[in-house]
């Protein structure tokens, strides 16, 4: 019961393949209480549910990250419930699917400036709205991919976007050490979730990085839920302003897997 005691919010949860699924489900086994916060009276229809199914009792709050003035009503309201609080969870990234086709430097500003507003601004609101709240050891994470670090296809401008919140989490480690505040990013492998299903090609991607990774598999929202509970809990109370892969080592190989030529020929020829 690594998190028994410990209250938090998490931001970002679609339904049941989200990855933030996968770690609401990893905090609440270990004990925590849980506020999942919604965009829309739609999502929260999708949410409920899985609130739920958690054994812990569990506090649904609207807010939409496009409105600050939402996410300082959001935290308010946590402040107000719970008085202090022991995590933050950002698992929110948007971006118009439309102009994830195509170039890059063909992204018109109106989608460049909502995709950086909604995937790395947010972020760092979330973690300014929390500060007054946190408690001493609280922890904050969000989620990228390594198509912020390398040209990943389709991924385009939400690849800068990534870069651009994995660099904010270095900077707001920083500044929130000094009151005890660890921060960090999980850079998860590509996972069948509601916002991957936003990227061209992405069966073809999955089952590339499936037969590429070390391991020679593609990791489950489960095991990504399992390195947040390490990294929200005590047991990584020494590690902050990381962005931590959990990929199956796809991210250090340098060239594909000769074994699985064959194979991947046959991928790589319906690109």
């Amino acid at each position: 019961m690594l998190m028994k005691g410990k209250k938090g919010l998490i931001m970002g949860l679609a339904n049941d393949h989200s990855i933030a699924w996968g770690i609401a489900k990893a905090l609440d086994k270990a004990g925590a209480q849980i506020a999942i916060s919604y965009q829309s009276d739609a999502l929260q229809k999708r949410v409920q549910p899985l609130a739920e199914e958690l054994k812990n009792e569990t506090m649904l709050i609207k807010c939409d990250v496009s409105n600050s003035q939402s996410v300082e009503e959001c935290f308010k309201m946590l402040a107000q419930s719970w008085g202090k609080i022991d995590f933050v969870v950002h698992a929110i990234a948007f971006s118009d699917k439309d102009q994830l086709k195509g170039r890059t430097i063909d992204t018109t500003l109106e989608n460049f400036i909502n995709t950086m507003h909604i995937s790395c601004y947010s972020f760092l609101e979330a973690c300014r709205n929390a500060a007054p709240i946190l408690n001493e050891d609280a922890s904050i994470l969000t989620l990228s991919y390594l198509g912020s670090e390398k040209y990943v296809p389709n991924y385009n401008i939400m690849g800068v976007a990534k870069a651009a919140l994995e660099a904010s989490v270095r900077y707001a480690a920083a500044d929130l050490g000094a009151q005890g505040v660890r921060v960090n990013a999980i850079s998860a492998g590509p996972i069948k979730t509601l916002a991957a299903a936003g990227i061209g090609d992405f069966k073809k991607i999955l089952r590339y990085n499936e037969l590429n990774t070390p391991l020679r598999k593609n990791v489950t929202q489960d095991e990504v839920g399992g390195m947040a509970l390490a990294l929200l809990s005590p047991l990584g109370s020494a590690v902050t302003g990381e962005i931590i892969h959990v990929d199956a080592g796809f991210h250090q190989t340098a060239m594909f897997n000769l074994d699985k030529a064959q194979e991947l020929a046959e991928v790589l020829s319906q690109f």
